[in-house]
């Protein structure tokens, strides 16, 4: 089965077709990625389109989609959640939800507890902390990277901080010596969308909802105040 991957939560617009045989394995067939935090959806049908013309597919063949569902933006990470919705109605095919972080920290292939952080603009990171690549243990939550550490109840340097927010932030969350990937990739999605279907490690998919933390900016506007006649 060939399962299409794809990430929009961060800067990154990330693209991955992986074909999967049960018992047998799974092996890239293409990817596509590219950092462009203003024009998601700009970028992604077409990487979409590269990545299957790459691997000589049609998007008939595909049997499943996974796409990450944050926590990001809410602009961006909307992209990737309706074109996967789109796909998988028009197509007739199952579409899986993936935290974004579990992407980064499944890329990592660490083994010792570690903390991901994206960037979550207004001076706020997103996080979870992982007791390896596999397994996350706290999170996903948005604080001010200051208040992480404190959050877990470590001090800076005790927990390896990795991901773009401990790039941006090094001071505030003591990140790794090597705090790659800074960003979540559709490979990784993939493969873990893989793992997770084929029940290797335990874990539900998650539906193709966003993860978006906090509320968006634009708010209704509430009811009209009465002008005071003085």
């Amino acid at each position: 089965m060939l399962v299409l991957a794809f990430d929009t939560a961060t800067a990154a617009v990330t693209v991955a077709l992986y074909e999967w045989i049960p018992g047998a394995g799974v092996r890239p067939r293409a990817a596509a990625d590219a950092v462009d935090a203003r024009r998601h959806a700009e970028v992604l049908t077409p990487a979409i389109a590269g990545v299957l013309a790459e691997a000589g597919a049609v998007p008939a063949d595909l049997s499943a989609v996974a796409v990450g569902v944050g926590p990001g933006p809410y602009t961006g990470l909307r992209v990737g959640l309706m074109t996967a919705r789109a796909l998988g109605e028009a197509l007739k095919i199952p579409v899986h939800g993936i935290c974004s972080l579990d992407a980064i920290a499944w890329a990592s292939a660490r083994d010792e507890p570690f903390v991901v952080a994206t960037d979550a603009r207004r001076k706020e990171v997103y996080w979870a902390r992982y007791e390896s690549a596999r397994v996350r243990t706290t999170g996903p939550a948005v604080s001010p990277p200051a208040e992480v550490l404190a959050e877990l109840g470590v001090g800076p340097g005790e927990l390896p901080v990795i991901g773009e927010g401990a790039a941006l932030y090094p001071a505030q969350l003591g990140a790794a010596a090597d705090p790659l990937p800074l960003l979540p990739s559709a490979a990784a999605l993939a493969e873990l969308a893989v793992t997770r279907l084929s029940g290797a490690d335990g874990l539900p998919l998650l539906p193709p909802e966003p993860l978006y933390l906090r509320r968006p900016d634009a708010r209704a506007p509430g009811p009209r105040k009465k002008v005071s006649q003085g």
